[in-house]
C-alpha cells in the first residue's frame, strides 16, 4: 500500500543528551575508542543489532532509557568528554592548516577527490570491498590532516549486497535497503531549505540527483542520489546498487558520477583547484570539467583541457586489462551523441580520447584510458604495480621506454585508529605516548614499540585472540540457525577453534587470481598442521564473490565442504558475509595473515598492513605492498618472486612452499615458550613489525604524499593557466597546435662519438664525447630539448633501464634550421653497453614533455 504522505520521525532526546545527535552525524566517532564505547553503553544489545550505526541506535533506544541515562551523571560527563573532545578536533588546525595556512584561508577547498565507493563503517554500506576501505580511510586521513579535501561519490540505495550461503556452501546474495533517515546522511539544501539537486544529461531526457552530505571529521562527502520523484523508475534506479546492472547501467552511473558529481559541486558553491579520481569511475568529470570552462570562458576544446589536465590527478588500482571500465561504441553513441557537440568535437575526436591506439576503431573506449590521457598526475598503489603500469599502459605513450611511462606510485596505507584494538589502541598510549595517532608515519614514534613490556603485549593480543574466537562462535552458531541446522551443528559450533591456537586469518574478495584454496592443495599435509596435539593450528577464512563470478563461488563452496569434513571441523572455519566489522576481529586477533595472490596481480592490498599494526605477522606472496614492506625480520615470503608460465605447476611450487614455511618455521617459532610460557622471538619479530611496517603503510603517510606530490602542484597548475584571462592556457595550446604540425619534419640528421671505431674498449671512468646534427623542421631550438639515451644492455641487445642525458646546443645553422648538440656520456661501469638520442618537446608550461606523446629517435 503506498502511503498518503512520508515524513521522519527524528529521536527525541531529553536536552542533557542534544550533544550525542552532533556526535553521531559526524563520522569521526568510528575512529575513535571513546566516542564508540559512549554508544555502546547507552544500549549494548541495541548497538550490536543495528550494526553499530549511532543514528539509528538513538531511534531505537526507549524513551524511558533515554531518561535514565539523562539522570546518570558518569554517562553525561562521558558526553560532554566527547562533545567537547570533537569541537576541539573540528577546530585544531591540522598538518596542512600549520605548514601552508599562511597561504589561504582555512575553509577554503582545494581538492575534489571522486570514487564510486567509500568504505567508512559498516554503518554506511555503500563499499564492496578495498577500492572503498582505501577511500573511506583516505577520508579519514584528510580530514586528521586537516587537508581542504571534499569526497564525492554515490549514495546507493541497496549498497553491496550481504552473503549468505545455502546448505551447499554455494553463495547467495540479498539485497536489503539503506535507510537513509537512520543513516548518518543528512540532505543538502539551499537557503530557502529546499533540498538542492543537479541534473545530467540522457539519452531523450534528464537525470535527476539529490545530494547528501556525512561528515567525516573535517571532510565533508557528498553523495549523489537519484532516486528522486523528478525521474522516470529506469533513472531513480541508477545509484540502485553498487556495481549492479549490466554495461549501460554502469555509464549511467558514471556518467552521474563524472559529470553530475562536477556539477553538484558548482551547485553547492564548491570551487575545488585539483581533482582526484580514484580509479577510472570519474573519468567523466574531466570532460565535464572542460566544457563547464569552454562555456564560461568561451574557447575551444584544445584551450579548456589544458587547465583541466595540469590539476587532475588519476590512481589506477587494477593490474588486469579487464578489470578496467571499457564502453563499446554504441553505447557511447547513445549517451555522448549531444555531448561531444558541446566539446566542439566529432564522434571520432570523441572515442579517440578513450583508446590506447586512437585509430582503431575496434578499441571500445577505456575510461582508465580516458582519465589517464585527462591527467598529469598518474599512479599505481605500490611499487611493483607502479611498474605493472608502466607496462600495461605503455601504449598511450607510444616509443618512450616502459620505465619513462608517465606513472608514477604511492603505495597505499591503512587509518591505523580505524582498525587498531580498543587493548592495543591502550597500550600504545600508555608506552608511545600520544605520537602514534597524532604522527602516525613518524619513525621515532614507533621506536617506542620496544619498550612495551613481552608479558603485556603478549597478554594484549592473546586477549584479541580469544575475541575473536568467541565471535567466530557466536557468528558461526548465527549462521547456522539461519539455515536451519540441526542441534547437533549448533551444538559442534560452540566448540570450533581454539583461543590458544596459532591462528591464520585469509579475508578478501573471492576471486581466483587471490587463490584462497592454495593452502588447501595438499589435503594431507594440511590435516597433519592443523591437527598436531603440541602444535595447534588453526585457519578462519572470510569474503564474497562477486555476484556474477561463479569460480570465485566455487571456491568459498570448496571450502566450506572442507570445513564439514571431520580433520578440519573444529579448525577451519568460513565466516560469511564478510564486512568491516569482521575485518576488524580478523586484522586485532589472528596471529598470521595469509595472502597468496599470482603475482603481480595484487596492486597493493591494505589488511596486511592493518594486521602487522595489530602485532599480526604477514605469510604472504611477494606481490603489492608486501614487495616493499617484506624483511625477514618482520613475516614470512612465500617464494622469492618468481615468475611461472604453467599455472598447474607455479600452485604446486607455492604451495608446496607455503607447508615448508608453517611446517619449519612459523609454526615452531610460535610455539617456542620457555618457563614463563611466553614466545620471546615470535613477540621479537611481532615488534619488529609493528615498529617498521605501522610508521610506512598508513594512510596519513599516503595522504601526505598525494598532498606535496600531486595535489599542491595541481592547484598551483590551475590557478598558473586560469589566472590573466588564461593567457598562459592560450599560449600553452597555440604551442602544442604548431608543435603537432611541425615535428613531423623534425630529423636527427646525424650522431658522432669519439669512441674508437676499431673495437677498443671504452675505460671505466672515462667520458666519450658524443654529437648529433638535428634538422629542427619549423620549431626553434628552444621548442625542443635533445637528450643522449644511454645504459647497459639486456641479453636481446636492447638498452635496458636507460639513462636520459641532456645535450646541450654548441652550433645552428639558422640557413637550413640545423642545430649541433653535444654531451658528455659518462662510462660508469663495465660490459655492453649503448646510447641513442632522442628529440622530445620543451616548454616551461609543460608538466612532462612525455605526455605529448611526440618523440624523435636517432
Amino acid at each position: 500500500m503506498r502511503p498518503l504522505r512520508t515524513f521522519t520521525i527524528e529521536p527525541s532526546l531529553p536536552p542533557q543528551l542534544q550533544p550525542l545527535l552532533e556526535i553521531a552525524y559526524n563520522l569521526w566517532w568510528c575512529w575513535h575508542g571513546d566516542a564508540l564505547e559512549l554508544f555502546r553503553r547507552l544500549d549494548p544489545d541495541t548497538w550490536e543489532a543495528c550494526q553499530h550505526n549511532c543514528v539509528d541506535l538513538l531511534g531505537r533506544v526507549s524513551q524511558q532509557r533515554l531518561e535514565e541515562m539523562a539522570g546518570d551523571e558518569g554517562f553525561l560527563a562521558h558526553v560532554q568528554r566527547i562533545h567537547q573532545a570533537l569541537r576541539e578536533y573540528m577546530n585544531k588546525p591540522g598538518w596542512w592548516t600549520r605548514t601552508y595556512g599562511q597561504e589561504e584561508e582555512r575553509g577554503t577547498v582545494r581538492v575534489a577527490y571522486f570514487c564510486a565507493e567509500y568504505g567508512i563503517n559498516e554503518c554506511m554500506p555503500i563499499y564492496s570491498g578495498g577500492l572503498g576501505v582505501l577511500a573511506g580511510d583516505h577520508l579519514k586521513s584528510s580530514s586528521e590532516l586537516d587537508l581542504p579535501l571534499v569526497g564525492v561519490g554515490l549514495l546507493y540505495q541497496l549498497g553491496y549486497f550481504h552473503q549468505r550461503l545455502n546448505a551447499d556452501g554455494w553463495q547467495l546474495e540479498l539485497f536489503p535497503r539503506n535507510d537513509f533517515p537512520n543513516m548518518p546522511v543528512a540532505l543538502v539544501r539551499n537557503g530557502e531549505g529546499e533540498p538542492i539537486t543537479v541534473h545530467v544529461e540522457m539519452p531523450n531526457r534528464t537525470t535527476h540527483a539529490q545530494v547528501w552530505r556525512v561528515r567525516v571529521g573535517r571532510v565533508p562527502l557528498y553523495l549523489l542520489d537519484t532516486n528522486v520523484p523528478e525521474n522516470s523508475p529506469e533513472d531513480r534506479h541508477i545509484t540502485a546498487q553498487l556495481y549492479g546492472g549490466d554495461q549501460e547501467m554502469r555509464i549511467r552511473q558514471e556518467i552521474v558520477l563524472g559529470i553530475g558529481g562536477v556539477r553538484m559541486l558548482r551547485a553547492i558553491d564548491c570551487h575545488p583547484q585539483a581533482f582526484h579520481m580514484n580509479e577510472g569511475h570519474s573519468a567523466f568529470l574531466a570532460l565535464e570539467r572542460a566544457r563547464m570552462l569552454m562555456a564560461e570562458k568561451g574557447i575551444s576544446f584544445a584551450e579548456a583541457i589544458e587547465p583541466v589536465v595540469a590539476s587532475n590527478v588519476f590512481t589506477t588500482h587494477t593490474p588486469v586489462p579487464a578489470g578496467n571500465d571499457a564502453f563499446e561504441s554504441w553505447l557511447i553513441d547513445k549517451y555522448f551523441a549531444n555531448y561531444w557537440e558541446q566539446l566542439g568535437l566529432d564522434r571520432e575526436q570523441f572515442l579517440r580520447l578513450g583508446r590506447q591506439e586512437p585509430d582503431n576503431q575496434d578499441e571500445p573506449m577505456n575510461l582508465t584510458v580516458l582519465a589517464m590521457r585527462m591527467s598529469t598526475f598518474r599512479n599505481g598503489v605500490s611499487k611493483l604495480h607502479g611498474q605493472v603500469s608502466r607496462k600495461l599502459w605503455a601504449g598511450v605513450w607510444p616509443n618512450i621506454p616502459a620505465d619513462e611511462v608517465p606513472i608514477t606510485h604511492i603505495t597505499n596505507g591503512a587509518h591505523t585508529p580505524s582498525w587498531i584494538s580498543h587493548d592495543m589502541a591502550e597500550l600504545y598510549d600508555r608506552y608511545l605516548g600520544p605520537g602514534w595517532h597524532e604522527k602516525p608515519a613518524d619513525m621515532s614514534v614507533w621506536q617506542a614499540v620496544e619498550h612495551i613490556p613481552d608479558t603485556e603485549l603478549w597478554r594484549t593480543h592473546a586477549r584479541r585472540r580469544e575475541r575473536l574466537v568467541a565471535f567466530a562462535r557466536r557468528h558461526g552458531h548465527k549462521q547456522l540457525t539461519k539455515r536451519g541446522a540441526s542441534s547437533s551443528e549448533l551444538a559442534a559450533a560452540e566448540e570450533i577453534l581454539d583461543p590458544e591456537a596459532l591462528t591464520i586469518g585469509f579475508a578478501r574478495r573471492f576471486a581466483t587470481y587471490k587463490r584462497a584454496n592454495l593452502i588447501l592443495q595438499d589435503i594431507d599435509r594440511l590435516a597433519a598442521l592443523l591437527n598436531n596435539p603440541d602444535a595447534r593450528v588453526q585457519i578462519i577464512f572470510a569474503g564474497k564473490a562477486h555476484p556474477r563470478d561463479n569460480p570465485g563461488k566455487d571456491l568459498i563452496r570448496q571450502i566450506v565442504h572442507f570445513a564439514r569434513q571431520e580433520p578440519f571441523r573444529r579448525s577451519l572455519v568460513f565466516l560469511e558475509d564478510y564486512d568491516m566489522n569482521i575485518a576488524r576481529y580478523l586484522v586485532q586477533g589472528v596471529d598470521v595473515w595469509l595472502n597468496t595472490p599470482l603475482r603481480p596481480m595484487e596492486a597493493s592490498g591494505t589488511s596486511g598492513m592493518k594486521v602487522a599494526a595489530n602485532g599480526g605477522l604477514n605469510v604472504s606472496i611477494l606481490d603489492g605492498w608486501w614487495n616493499e614492506g617484506y624483511d625477514s625480520g618482520v613475516g614470512w615470503a612465500i617464494g622469492a618472486g618468481e615468475s611461472y608460465d604453467d599455472l598447474e605447476y607455479q600452485n604446486t611450487v607455492e604451495s608446496q612452499a607455503l607447508y615448508n614455511l608453517l611446517e619449519k618455521e612459523v609454526v615452531p617459532l610460535f610455539y617456542d615458550r620457555g618457563p614463563d610460557n611466553l614466545p620471546r622471538a615470535w613477540i621479537a619479530k611481532m615488534k619488529a613489525a609493528m615498529s617498521r611496517l605501522a610508521p610506512v603503510f598508513n594512510t596519513n603517510r599516503m595522504v601526505r604524499q598525494y598532498a606535496e606530490q600531486f595535489y599542491r602542484p595541481a592547484a598551483r597548475r590551475w590557478e598558473e593557466l586560469t589566472t590573466d584571462d588564461l593567457t598562459r592556457t592560450r599560449q600553452l595550446s597555440a604551442w602544442k597546435a604548431k608543435l603537432h604540425e611541425q615535428f613531423a619534419s623534425v630529423r636527427i640528421e646525424s650522431v658522432q662519438d669519439d669512441l674508437d671505431g676499431n673495437g677498443t674498449p671504452a675505460q671505466v671512468g672515462e667520458d666519450a664525447r658524443v654529437e648529433a646534427v638535428v634538422n629542427l623542421g619549423g620549431l626553434s631550438a628552444d621548442d625542443v630539448s635533445v637528450e643522449l639515451y644511454y645504459g647497459p644492455l639486456d641479453e636481446s641487445g636492447q638498452l635496458a633501464g636507460g639513462e636520459a642525458l641532456p645535450m646541450e646546443k654548441v652550433d645552428t645553422d639558422a640557413s637550413d634550421g640545423q642545430a649541433r648538440y653535444a654531451a658528455a656520456m659518462p662510462c660508469r661501469r663495465s660490459g655492453q653497453s649503448g646510447y641513442t638520442v632522442r628529440v622530445l618537446p620543451r616548454n616551461d608550461l609543460l608538466a612532462n614533455p612525455r605526455d605529448l606523446g611526440l618523440i624523435r629517435w636517432a
